[in-house]
């Protein structure tokens, strides 16, 4: 039987996320203490501590909770890895990029690195539930390859679109696909 979570546990970590989200609008992360986000959350630091270990903690639990939001949101409608399911989720992540950038240049730079992080890691697991089911009979060694391969790659040539943007990014991904297609046996 699955376990509920109190909904007042629920709120209380959507209201600290809520204010460190709010506080990163106006101050850059190094600046940001525990006791900003406990005083514009208006909760203790027990509380604080109940749900997150410090600062880092409720970083990537943000950029992750945010950032598969978006992601599965763009991508729900696909049960299997093609060429529409690349092309979706390398718009998403633009999309992503993109609104999180506008939103604090300052902050955006200086999550770069996590969010990279915490992209890679879920595009990857995200495509190896997908791998598992679509493709039961291959190596899992192969699998694990293809994904964390597909992962990266989609992730990098996003990211390469956002610095560049010589094309639109719809033909960009396009221009990916081609290459994907080398190898035939994985997507079609």
């Amino acid at each position: 039987m699955e376990k509920l979570i109190d909904p007042r546990v629920l709120r209380t970590r959507k209201l600290i996320m809520d204010a460190f989200i709010e506080l990163s609008m106006k101050k850059e992360f190094k600046d940001i203490t525990i006791k900003d986000i406990t005083t514009a959350a208006t909760v203790n630091r027990a509380t604080f501590y109940s749900h997150f270990i410090d600062k880092y903690d409720l970083l990537e639990k943000v950029l992750s909770e945010s950032i598969m939001r978006e992601v599965i949101q763009e991508v729900s409608t696909h049960e299997v890895i093609n060429e529409e399911t690349i092309k979706a989720i390398f718009l998403s992540i633009i999309k992503f990029q993109t609104s999180i950038s506008n939103q604090c240049r300052r902050s955006y730079e200086a999550f770069t690195p996590q969010i990279e992080t915490i992209f890679k890691r879920e595009l990857q697991a995200f495509f190896s539930e997908w791998a598992k089911k679509q493709w039961a009979n291959q190596n899992k060694t192969e699998v694990e390859v293809f994904t964390v391969m597909l992962s990266w790659a989609i992730y990098g040539a996003a990211i390469h679109w956002m610095h560049n943007q010589t094309s639109q990014p719809e033909d960009y991904v396009e221009q990916i696909l081609h290459i994907i297609k080398m190898d035939k046996t994985w997507i079609k």
